[in-house]
């Protein structure tokens, strides 16, 4: 295949190689990726090893600049003004100052995706160095083996590894309750409510009612929840009573007004990664994904819909609880995210942090006297291979995450579902594929679903 124009005039049709990407995996370890990055003092292009963190904070160091990643809109119209379908890993593609971390040049060779005509360029080392020769050698970026991962790690050793986290940043010994030592707001009156009326064997509609009602905003969203063309209502709803009896249900709308509460307990950071879908739409995606999943299961294995709907709601809880904790360090988490979007948010925040956003909003769930299902989704929610208590709606989160990241939603870097994961929970890949195709084709109602759960209009 004729090399594209992008590259030819940059490395010689002699001295490189195309191959497709199933061939191009035996190269995986000689991988490059590019991140273009800018300050006042003007743009560079930064290459690392693919399977890499950039390490931003490190760079900037390394630099003495104030470099944050480029806006993606930027970085297409700058392509577009130098002619380029796309931006390759390669120096000098583009007329700009090249940094490159000091781990490249140990590499025998080096390879190249070019995503426009779907191939991966093989490049030896030594024409990737005449093309490097005006770069910068710089050490700014980490190999992901070098992070701690999370394997063998006890959830009961959360609360000590959060202290730890802590006094890594305050230096002050920490010996207060995690809730106190946080700073964090308590549970929520209705939140509170809704969970002594999850427990009591008599409770009725109306009980549900009152508590929805006495918090206005509460009942405005639920209230609009029942109306959005997501259900569908055949009529106008015009209260809680009506939402609750004729569109959703006792159990959704408890854990819909669960959900809400919480999520209203922390403030949503003005600071966010470029990029990655907000809080909200993250929870609305998950919550739909794992009611569907739930609903498509064998009664025997079915766990209770609400509870999935609600672990859903809440699995990105945590990330609100970093931005309220740590506001300095989650601005430079936000920046690690933008430029590090082929990795698992958790490897970047046990890089960064020491702890993951999971294990902490898990503690937190357990401190408030949330439900153990709960508590155990959020915390095991990326380890499929999880075969604890209430495993299942875990599993179920890992499942509906990957099965929306195959089909376009960005909740992070896709990975490889087994057959088995689906013959575990009893479902059908071919319907559960289908039932995840329609969702799809109802994104725009999801979309107006997150708006009304922000309190945005829509």
């Amino acid at each position: 295949m004729e090399l594209p124009a992008v590259v030819r005039g940059l490395s010689g049709e002699t001295a490189v190689k195309l191959v497709g990407r199933e061939e191009a995996g035996r190269a995986a370890g000689c991988m490059l990726r590019t991140v273009l990055l800018r300050d006042q003092q003007g743009v560079v292009q930064a290459i690392t090893r693919h399977q890499d963190i950039l390490d931003i904070a490190a760079l900037n160091e390394r630099l003495q600049r104030h470099l944050r990643p480029m806006p993606a809109a930027d970085v297409t119209r700058l392509c577009q003004q130098a002619g380029l379908a796309e931006l390759a890993a390669l120096p000098g593609i583009i007329n700009l100052p090249v940094v490159i971390d000091s781990a490249v040049g140990g590499l025998p060779g080096v390879a190249v995706e070019l995503q426009s005509c779907g191939q991966v360029m093989l490049l030896p080392c030594a024409h990737f160095n005449d093309l490097a020769a005006g770069a910068d050698r710089e050490t700014f970026a980490v190999p992901v083996e070098s992070v701690p991962g999370d394997h063998g790690h006890s959830p009961e050793d959360d609360a000590a590894q959060l202290h730890a986290t802590l006094k890594r940043f305050t230096l002050l010994r920490i010996r207060q309750r995690l809730d106190d030592t946080l700073e964090l707001p308590p549970l929520p009156e209705t939140a509170q409510r809704i969970i002594q009326l999850r427990v009591s064997p008599n409770a009725v509609l109306g009980d549900l009612t009152a508590i929805v009602e006495s918090d206005p905003s509460l009942a405005a969203q639920v209230v609009s929840w029942a109306s959005s063309s997501f259900y569908a209502a055949g009529s106008q709803i015009h209260s809680v009573k009506d939402a609750v009896a004729r569109v959703l249900g006792f159990d959704l709308v408890m854990n819909l007004a669960m959900g809400l509460a919480l999520g209203r307990a922390l403030n949503q950071p003005d600071d966010h990664p470029e990029g990655h879908l907000g809080y909200w739409k993250q929870a609305i995606w998950q919550a739909q994904a794992a009611a569907t999943l739930t609903r498509l299961m064998p009664a025997g294995k079915r766990p209770a819909e609400g509870l999935a709907y609600l672990t859903g709601l809440l699995h990105n809880f945590g990330y609100l609880v970093l931005a309220h904790v740590f506001p300095p360090h989650f601005k430079l988490l936000c920046r690690g995210f933008e430029v590090n979007a082929h990795l698992d948010t958790a490897v970047l925040e046990r890089h960064f942090l020491g702890i993951t956003r999971e294990s902490v909003a898990s503690q937190l769930m357990a401190n408030w006297g949330m439900p153990d299902e709960i508590t155990q989704a959020i915390r095991h929610q990326k380890n499929p291979r999880y075969q604890g208590e209430h495993s299942v709606y875990a599993r179920l989160l890992w499942l509906g995450r990957q099965l929306l990241i195959a089909r376009g939603v960005a909740l992070g870097p896709a990975e490889v579902v087994p057959d088995a994961c689906y013959e575990e929970l009893g479902l059908d890949k071919t319907a559960v594929a289908a039932q995840f195709d329609e969702l799809i084709n109802r994104q725009d109602s999801v979309m107006a679903m997150a708006g009304l759960a922000n309190g945005l209009p829509v």
